[in-house]
């Protein structure tokens, strides 16, 4: 600064006032010149206002109104670009088509924007190709394109810190091959020349799966052995379809498509493990049929489209299931055998016969008892070898008119001979004896009266006997104590009770 009022003899000088003076800023009082004391940087503060005066050295009274400038900070490129949201993370389909975008990356300068191209950034892939790339996006090319605004205005509604977005590269990336890939994105500024400072993120991309595998069984045919005592609705056997793809891509379905187990067998897929879950929805019976074949479908429950000229999304399986023999109780002809015997009957009468029959291909013979919990009194007995049931006991139909008993039926296993010829059965032994093995019938048996009491009074009554009573009269004998004749008439109340008298 310099006044015009200074001639040169010293009796001027000058002051400085404002945003840094004497802190950042110095002023020569002798000759105005202004020096900065430190290094600026122009990203904490662009600009200065500051205010100088000359003053008369002897008086310091200003020699000229007080003059205002503003010192700008001129910018230079001392500040690399910094990707702030990084590091990314992103998802993209596989098998996308080339140029698909995955995510855009954003980097900030903090150099000047409007000065140079200290601000103006170029993005490149330096890791990651060939299977991706990343589109520039500078300032330079905002401006080209937007030719009629003004450089302010540019900067102020589209900035030049744009955007890069990463993009595939190569078709037919597969998930099933490879699911992920790290990305190192440069951004570097001075439109990329020689010089320009430059700074990284990394990217890392992870394939999405999509439909594109098929569901494979590992074999075209299984076999399992399913006991024909299982009971209904519980689970025979699982199958499993391999798929690659994973997620709602795999899930699959499964139905039977042809064999002799329809109706009998059922399949339904279980959404935890994919697997296909065969049950019983019928008993099985290994005298009555002793194999089933399958045909069974798994396909998968969300088709892509895109891929359907791969081929069918489904495979097909045979599933043979061996019912295997279980050593089943005997079963009665009758489950209640109904059988009627005279109170009169001497022991040893026969009552009745019950018949049960292995339903096992050995066709064992039949052994039978009475379950003594059911006759404690023993009242009968049963042939083991014909179930022939006969009276054991005297009968009383008074004492008891109905008995209901239980007969048990074992498959006579013979396994040793005593020496007197005679075989030991497994119902025999009751410590060989399995529960389980035990066949159950009811013989209900009803005793017919017989005319064995004789009446019994129930009380010892006191009669009264009329004087004139004649032959074939009735006389009251209990109750009143008067004489009432009725001819030929009897009747009873609830006091008196008549006879006739001969």
């Amino acid at each position: 600064l310099h006044s015009d009022v200074d001639k040169g003899e010293g009796k001027v000088k000058y002051v400085l006032r404002g945003e840094g003076a004497t802190s950042i800023f110095t002023i020569d009082e002798n000759t105005g010149d202004i020096h900065a004391t430190k290094r600026l940087d122009r990203e904490e503060q662009a600009y200065y206002t500051l205010r100088a005066q000359a003053q008369d050295r002897a008086t310091s009274l200003p020699v000229e109104p007080e003059s205002e400038f503003v010192i700008k900070v001129q910018d230079i490129n001392d500040n690399e670009p910094k990707f702030l949201d990084g590091p990314y993370n992103a998802q993209v389909p596989e098998m996308s088509p080339v140029g698909t975008s995955v995510v855009e990356v954003k980097a900030t300068d903090a150099d000047d924007p409007t000065y140079g191209n200290s601000a103006r950034v170029v993005y490149s892939i330096l890791e990651g190709q060939p299977y991706f790339s990343v589109e520039p996006k500078t300032g330079n090319e905002i401006l080209n394109v937007i030719s009629t605004l003004a450089v302010t205005e540019v900067i102020s509604t589209y900035g030049l810190n744009q955007l890069g977005i990463v993009r595939t590269a190569l078709p037919n990336m597969d998930r099933e091959a490879r699911d992920q890939y790290l990305l190192v994105i440069q951004a570097k500024d001075m439109v990329g020349q020689m010089g320009g400072l430059s700074g990284t993120t990394s990217v890392t991309v992870t394939l999405t799966d999509v439909n594109d595998n098929p569901p494979r069984f590992s074999r075209k045919s299984y076999q399992f052995a399913v006991p024909e005592s299982l009971p209904v609705a519980s689970v025979v056997a699982k199958i499993k379809a391999l798929d690659s793809d994973i997620g709602p891509s795999a899930e699959m379905d499964y139905r039977i498509i042809e064999g002799d187990g329809l109706g009998v067998f059922r399949v339904a897929p279980d959404n935890d493990t994919q697997e296909g879950v065969i049950t019983l929805q019928k008993n099985l019976d290994f005298e009555t049929k002793s194999s089933y074949t399958l045909k069974i479908e798994a396909s998968n429950r969300n088709i892509d489209p895109r891929f359907l000229s791969q081929g069918p999304f489904s495979d097909t399986a045979m599933v043979r299931l061996t019912v295997e023999n279980v050593d089943e109780p005997p079963i009665f002809s009758s489950p209640l055998s109904k059988m009627v015997v005279s109170e009169a009957a001497k022991v040893g009468t026969i009552i009745g016969t019950v018949s049960a029959l292995d339903p096992d291909s050995t066709n064992s013979p039949i052994r039978y008892s009475i379950d003594r919990n059911t006759d404690l009194e023993r009242f009968f007995n049963i042939e083991s070898s014909t179930g022939v049931i006969s009276t054991a006991k005297p009968l009383d139909r008074e004492a008891n008119a109905v008995h209901n008993i239980t007969i048990l039926a074992t498959e006579s296993c013979v396994y040793g001979m005593e020496a007197d010829g005679l075989y030991i059965s497994w119902a025999e032994d009751s410590g060989r004896l399995d529960p389980s093995q035990v066949g159950k019938g009811v013989a209900l048996i009803t005793v017919m009266d017989i005319n064995d009491n004789a009446p019994v009074f129930a009380i010892e009554y006191e009669t009264f006997l009329c004087e004139n009573v004649g032959p074939g009269q009735i006389t009251l004998i209990r109750g009143s104590k008067h004489c009432a004749l009725m001819q030929k008439k009897l009747y009873t109340d609830a006091n008196e009770t008549e006879v006739t008298v001969a």
